[in-house]
């Protein structure tokens, strides 16, 4: 959420980069609210300051026996009542009107974000990894013969409908095994704390990591109030909502393997084939808490962390730097990390890594101390380390073989009992 004391200081600023995100300008739609609100507080703490002065006159007509002045007064301290009443329900309505204003409202990329409309914007920074030269026209994941028997779409759609799928045998080993090797790697390797979260959350928490106002239709409610959380970055980050930390606990960094959902409502049509876009999905989320000074350093970090898994699964991928058309809502800098297809012979994401800056903090109110001075708030990162269900893409079709065959990363040989193929009948060998 934004800081209305900023836009109050340079409206100038603000739309210009909200103009940048290519929206119009709102700096005088939200100052003009912010004035309705502010003048309806004063007029409500006038009409208590009123009230409280009839109050104390009162007492003193009636103890000099004036009964028409204490009439007159108690009738004054009775309609000052229902005015302070009135009053401070308008306040309460006007500062609910500008926060949920200031909701809806993106973060402001930061200035060295590339321009650009959409993904056609997004600037590649590196790339890692030669894709494969086949010998034969490489398959979508869902196509290889030994894929087949342990991806079934038709029994998810009878169970479930459109965009599930039931993984069974060898795939959902491997499946099974991507997740475990991703966990250990950011645990033993990069240091972070592995967490278990819920899966169903409370609506502060969804507001708190900007899933709402905006972006309801693209999640899940419950008939009694619970949302289930489009990523764990829901409740990772949520973990520190209305603390005050001490400097010396940062940066927090965590991981967690979670089931997540998400209806895709804004979506329709787009990646309906095979598992790319699911319903429900699994994924290896990596958030970090930090003092602002340390964030940009921070979303490096996270980056090289996801990338590294990617290195591990011997996996072609590339960096990029998505453009102010293209990044998320409440990121102000955004790195994607693209995996080879050979199926579809492209780069597709795998892993969004994102800083925040305090935009989350403040619609969390989650702030640290340092030895001298206020209160601040910190910065949130998240980012993906790695979609499983994509990686299990990746790893089918880059270790495809003629014979419909699957060779698995090495990396992965431990998590399987020394298995190393899904042969063409679907069988872990």
């Amino acid at each position: 959420m934004h800081d209305i004391r900023a836009i109050r200081e340079n409206p100038a600023a603000f739309d210009a980069a909200l103009a940048r995100r290519g929206l119009s300008p709102l700096s005088s739609d939200v100052l003009a609210l912010d004035e309705a609100r502010r003048a309806a507080i004063l007029a409500a703490e006038t009409a208590q300051a009123a009230q409280n002065a009839a109050s104390k006159e009162v007492g003193a007509a009636k103890a000099r026996g004036d009964d028409a002045e204490f009439e007159r007064l108690r009738a004054l301290v009775a309609e000052k009542k229902a005015e302070v009443a009135a009053m401070t329900a308008q306040a309460g309505e006007k500062d609910a009107e500008l926060r949920d204003m200031l909701m809806r409202i993106p973060n402001s990329p930061l200035p060295e974000v590339p321009e650009g409309a959409d993904e056609a914007g997004n600037v590649e920074i590196r790339r890692w990894g030669t894709p494969r030269a086949f010998d034969f026209a490489p398959k979508e994941h869902f196509d290889i013969a030994g894929v087949k028997p342990g991806m079934d779409f038709a029994t998810a759609a009878k169970l479930s409908g459109s965009r599930f799928v039931v993984l069974r045998g060898a795939v959902i080993r491997v499946h099974r095994a991507l997740a475990q090797l991703m966990l250990d790697t950011h645990v033993n390797e990069h240091g972070l704390t592995e967490t278990w979260t819920p899966v169903l959350v409370k609506e502060d928490a969804m507001y708190g990591t900007n899933q709402l106002p905006k972006f309801a239709e693209d999640s899940y409610q419950t008939t009694n109030g619970w949302w289930l959380v489009p990523t764990s970055e829901v409740t990772l980050t949520n973990t520190v909502a209305g603390d005050i930390l001490d400097e010396a606990a940062l940066p927090i960094r965590m991981t967690a393997h979670t089931q997540c959902f998400r209806s895709e409502a804004g979506s329709a049509g787009k990646d309906t084939t095979g598992m790319l876009r699911q319903h429900q999905f699994e994924k290896v989320e990596m958030v970090s808490i930090t003092r602002p000074e340390d964030s940009l350093a921070e979303h490096e970090r996270m980056t090289r962390c996801a990338e590294a898994v990617l290195e591990k699964l011997e996996l072609p991928y590339r960096t990029m730097v998505l453009c102010t058309g293209d990044m998320g809502f409440g990121a102000t800098k955004t790195h994607d990390l693209e995996v080879w297809l050979p199926g579809q012979n492209t780069y597709r994401e795998i892993s969004s890594v994102s800083v925040c800056g305090d935009f989350q903090a403040r619609r969390m109110n989650a702030r640290f101390r340092r030895a001298e001075g206020k209160p601040e708030f910190v910065h949130t990162l998240n980012g993906s380390g790695l979609a499983v269900g994509r990686c299990l893409i990746a790893v089918l079709e880059n270790g495809q073989q003629a014979d419909g065959s699957v060779d698995l990363p090495a990396a992965l040989h431990p998590y399987l009992g020394g298995k190393t193929r899904i042969d063409a009948n679907g069988a872990l060998v």
